[in-house]
């Protein structure tokens, strides 16, 4: 494996994931999100290393780089390899489900998000991951917050980072840790 070509899964994931891998957060949430979608364990140290966050001088198990490229739909290193030189097309099953704001949608569009049990919100994409909740039933998000997600997912949590509400500091939130999250793309009108 070349630096080029793990740059190149490691760019792959940030990607996938809709964010930067720059803050230990963001590495958690790798973390956390390889758990629940593979059943599979990378640390945040790991994670940390493979990035150059922590240190530079670290060489990635074949272990470690197998679970990113599933986490990206192959089957191994070797698929994604291939699919990136164009000789077999991507077996991409999470990534045909998921949403990546910045590239699928435009300021204005409206999303109807739903989860278990009996949640609904309406939110509308205000442009560089930032959106605003129009409407919602049944959960804590209230008409007026505000918050970022790069990436959405059916069938996963959705994590929100840098929740605005009133009268309160800035957090994170999940939505759906219990059986994800569905969407549906609205008339932006």
């Amino acid at each position: 494996m070349t630096q080029d070509q793990l740059c190149q899964l490691l760019s792959a994931v940030e990607q996938a994931l809709g964010r930067k891998m720059t803050t230990p957060r963001d590495f958690e949430l790798l973390s956390e999100s390889l758990r629940r979608r593979l059943g599979e364990q990378l640390s945040v140290s790991t994670l940390k290393r493979l990035w150059g966050y922590v240190s530079n001088d670290f060489k990635p198990s074949r272990y470690t780089i197998d679970v990113l490229t599933r986490f990206l739909g192959y089957n191994s290193w070797e698929q994604f390899i291939d699919g990136r030189a164009g000789k077999v097309p991507p077996s991409d099953p999470i990534m045909a489900q998921s949403l990546n704001v910045n590239e699928s949608l435009t300021p204005g569009a409206r999303l109807r998000l739903t989860w278990a049990p009996d949640r609904e919100c309406v939110v509308r994409y205000l442009g560089n991951t930032e959106w605003t909740v129009e409407q919602s039933r049944n959960t804590r998000l209230q008409a007026g917050d505000e918050f970022k997600c790069g990436l959405i997912i059916a069938g996963e949590p959705l994590y929100l980072d840098d929740l605005r509400q009133q009268g309160r500091k800035p957090t994170a939130y999940v939505c759906g840790q219990i059986g994800g999250v569905r969407f549906e793309l609205l008339d932006p009108k």
